[in-house]
């Protein structure tokens, strides 16, 4: 268990431009090479922006690109030709393929705040492809084949147990409030990687937000 805190992430982008990101993983200018990936995880970004803030239309390829929105709406349009707002309780997902471009931005009068969880696809390629699950229901796992991966949300009252499935490589991100994953003690914007495949199980100390990643994949380099 490698317990990973919300402040050693790295920090990027520019507030006086309305976007601030946190870094979990090695992204743009941060480079670690121990930190480049964990299982099929590739990134998990924390963004913030202010209302017209936003990311200009860019490329990307051999991604899968998944959304969270913990506050306000993301506007999502890209070269495919999808056009949507995502907000609290929806998960997006952006399947790369061998390339596509896309614009996100906060048309909205509220401050957005978004996590953003790229994973690497088992194959490379093929077509992109587009898809958002309104109001996802607590314990329904969403599925992304593409990368052999499985995403758990749980919101959790105080008190309340879960349990945190053994697989070869588990990533775990705390949202909102705390929880005890383990031995350990987590707040917001906290991580923890699990290995080996052992069940494990969290408890909310406040009321609480989870995503977990259940992954096949035994890549972490």
């Amino acid at each position: 268990m490698d317990v990973r805190r919300a402040a050693e992430r790295y920090r990027g982008q520019d507030p006086p431009t309305g976007v601030e990101s946190w870094h979990a993983l090695s992204f743009g200018p941060y480079y670690d090479p121990d930190n480049l990936r964990f299982g099929a995880v590739l990134a998990c970004n924390e963004e913030r922006l202010a209302p017209g803030a936003g990311f200009a239309e860019h490329p990307h390829s051999h991604t899968e690109i998944v959304t969270w929105v913990v506050a306000g709406e993301l506007t999502h349009q890209d070269s495919a030709g999808n056009r949507t707002t995502v907000r609290p309780g929806d998960v997006q997902r952006l399947s790369a393929g061998a390339g596509v471009r896309h614009v996100e931005r906060n048309d909205g009068p509220e401050p957005l705040v978004f996590v953003q969880m790229w994973l690497a696809p088992v194959r490379p390629g093929g077509d992109p492809a587009y898809e958002i699950v309104r109001g996802i229901a607590d314990s329904t796992p969403y599925a992304v084949p593409e990368a052999a991966a499985l995403l758990h949300v749980r919101r959790l009252v105080p008190g309340e147990r879960t349990a945190v499935p053994g697989a070869a490589h588990l990533y775990a991100h705390v949202v909102r409030g705390e929880v005890r994953l383990g031995p350990a003690e987590l707040g917001p914007g906290d991580a923890v990687r699990i290995t080996g495949g052992e069940e494990t199980e969290a408890v909310a100390l406040t009321e609480a937000e989870l995503l977990l990643w259940e992954m096949a994949s035994a890549d972490t380099a």
